[in-house]
């Protein structure tokens, strides 16, 4: 498991002010509910924490991203995260790691730690497209053989990308958003109006916080953002659900800014004029454009997924529809049967064709 940077400097959800107002507004007419959230937001807060897993080593480093090796044998299977959120959902806990079980499978996989911007010493104008052009890419080509790409969030929106110049045995996407208008109407026009109030303070910092991130996120499902703290409250304090849910809670509630520039075109580009999905986004001098992929695919989307809605996919020829949530496809109870299985079948036949 990563260590800080990554974790959060309070033990709660950030930013906090905001999420007690979200409590207030949730349970205005039952103030026994709201009591029972709060204890559960008590808890959590109080909650011990394990000591981080030791880092796994560095095999190959452009710029300030890294990528981290989880042994195994075989050809490396690049797992690419999010830029927002930590990596280490892919490594939650030695128990319930989609990258350490992979490692058994076959395969070598590498797990990319994008690092935390700093304003004083890096690229401002590095945008989504520049972290795929200048860090993904100069990864990926460091190992010097083709690799299996795994993409999730994000990640998978910028592994589509790199898969086009990149030399790979496979691509998979993970809950990875390309349509943007498949967010829907509303969806679109709240985030849109949550950047124009951060857009200024965003500029300014060159960077855009953790915590604008983490607000567009909870303004897409605000009765779960709260209410599995409830839930939390009636956990046994040493049980499995309990400390699964404190760590799940700690990667959510941790995370590096992004740079401003890739904010910028997160939110008025991908988000807000759906680029990706119009066939208009550009890395480096080429249009990524998923018809033209050469290589074996697949694509996970889950029809309960609130972050990342089903309607906002790649839509991929192979695409397998899961009953998980955006994170459950990772780290759920289901994840091994409906994701991590199936994901190591397919890279088993993609290295044999």
């Amino acid at each position: 498991m990563l260590a800080p940077p990554y974790a959060a400097a309070q033990h709660g959800p950030r930013p906090l002010p905001l999420f007690l107002d979200l409590v207030a507004s949730q349970t205005e007419s039952d103030p026994e509910r709201r009591a029972r959230i709060l204890a559960g937001l008590r808890a959590y807060q109080d909650a011990p924490r394990a000591a981080p897993m030791p880092e796994m080593p560095i095999v190959a480093g452009a710029g300030r991203a890294v990528l981290r090796d989880y042994g195994g044998e075989g050809p490396p299977a690049v797992f690419v995260p999010s830029l927002i959120n930590p990596p280490i959902i892919l490594d939650l806990t030695k128990q319930n790691s989609l990258v350490r079980w992979m490692a058994g499978q076959g395969v070598r996989p590498l797990l990319v730690d994008w690092g935390s911007p700093d304003p004083s010493v890096d690229m401002e104008d590095l945008d989504v497209a520049g972290h795929v052009a200048e860090l993904l890419l100069p990864l990926l080509d460091q190992l010097g053989e083709p690799v299996h790409l795994i993409g999730y969030c994000l990640g998978g929106t910028m592994a589509l990308a790199a898969a086009m110049q990149a030399r790979l045995l496979s691509l998979t996407l993970i809950a990875a958003p390309w349509h943007f208008a498949g967010f829907g109407e509303q969806a679109r026009a709240e985030i849109g109006a949550l950047w124009r109030a951060a857009h200024p303070s965003a500029e300014r910092l060159g960077l855009v916080p953790m915590e604008v991130l983490q607000t567009g996120f909870w303004r897409l499902d605000p009765a779960r953002t709260v209410s599995k703290y409830e839930a939390f409250a009636r956990m046994a304090p040493d049980s499995e659900p309990a400390r699964s849910f404190v760590a799940l809670e700690d990667w959510a509630n941790g995370g590096a800014p992004l740079t401003y520039a890739a904010g910028r075109e997160l939110f008025d580009h991908f988000i807000g004029a759906d680029v990706t999905g119009q066939g208009r986004w550009r890395v480096g001098e080429a249009i990524v454009d998923p018809a033209a992929l050469q290589v074996p695919t697949l694509e996970f989307v889950s029809l309960h997924d609130r972050i990342v809605p089903a309607p906002s996919s790649a839509r991929l020829p192979d695409q397998r529809l899961l009953g998980l949530g955006h994170v459950g496809m990772i780290v759920g109870s289901r994840a091994r049967e409906q994701l991590w299985e199936p994901l190591a079948a397919h890279l088993s036949r993609a290295q044999r064709n």
